[in-house]
């Protein structure tokens, strides 16, 4: 059990589009849009789950082209949400901000994010705790999981409002919302290559 914890900690805290961007989000805007954000995160990142327990995410996996769409579809769209990271919540902002990401936003990202899937599967299919009681290790799991989750993107979240609250000057906002863009984007990158 212990094993199923620590790998809990470590893939959650080693950086993915979800914790960066609710960092990204929690900077450019504050903790009000970033928890709204967060819901939906976990609300995706619940689904994703899900489709991993039922082995849906297997059987559509399963097949290249699909595989091969999705994975583009995950490309572009965390492409978008790290421009609007990068560019929104400056006033030096290369586009105007249009909206704050919200719980679809969050939702989206965890059905196109490539680390979810893999933590997940990891998660789930790995670490037996009750091997012969399926149903009470998946409760047991779901709740373990959840916990850590929302302490960990909490965290990345506080972390992002904080630096949105020390009124750092706008290049200087724009710099880190910058530098979480492109952290995010090479995120994107080793999933692709991975992926190839």
């Amino acid at each position: 059990m212990l094993g199923f914890i620590a790998a809990i900690f470590l893939l959650f805290l080693t950086p993915g589009p979800g914790v960066l961007s609710v960092a990204g989000v929690g900077s450019a805007f504050g903790y009000r849009p970033g928890f709204r954000y967060m819901t939906g995160l976990f609300i995706g990142n619940n689904l994703v789950a899900l489709c991993v327990i039922t082995g849906l995410a297997a059987i559509v996996l399963a097949e290249p082209l699909i595989r091969t769409i999705l994975l583009w579809a995950s490309i572009a769209y965390l492409l978008y949400l790290a421009f609007r990271i990068a560019t929104l919540g400056s006033e030096i902002s290369i586009a105007p901000a249009i909206k704050q990401p919200g719980i679809v936003d969050g939702i989206a990202l965890q059905f196109l994010n490539p680390k979810a899937y893999v933590v997940n599967t990891t998660l789930f299919t790995g670490f037996p705790i009750f091997p012969n009681a399926f149903g009470a290790e998946i409760l047991f799991k779901l709740i373990v999981v959840n916990a850590i989750w929302i302490a960990v993107h909490i965290a990345w979240l506080g972390l992002g409002v904080t630096i949105h609250q020390l009124d750092l000057p706008r290049r200087a906002r724009f710099a880190i919302n910058l530098l979480m863009a492109v952290s995010m984007i090479g995120v994107v990158a080793l999933a692709a290559l991975r992926a190839f």
